[in-house]
């Protein structure tokens, strides 16, 4: 049986193909990820993150139904988990 990273590997694959194969990803889609990957891995952005545990700046950002949330008033509450990801939703 293969281990689980060796599945999702698998799954990553089916869905997004490896760069030559495009998998279930729309040609312009998936030209439009992979020019951004390249530039922000040009950009040395990797240079500028906080460390691992590093502290993260406050914030205020809009939740789902679009009201306005503050971190502060967040982390006054417990633990604050951030977590940022992308989507063409």
């Amino acid at each position: 049986m293969a281990t689980l990273t060796e599945q999702l590997a698998a799954m990553r694959l089916a869905a997004f193909g490896d760069g030559t194969k495009l998998g279930r990803i729309p040609p312009d889609s998936a030209a439009v990820m992979h020019r951004v990957t390249a530039e922000q891995r040009a950009s040395g952005y990797r240079a500028a993150m906080p460390a691992l545990g590093s502290p993260l700046p406050g914030f205020a950002l809009p939740d789902t139904a679009g009201a306005v949330v503050d971190s502060a008033a967040l982390l006054a509450r417990g633990p604050l988990v951030v977590s940022f990801f992308r989507g063409t939703w």
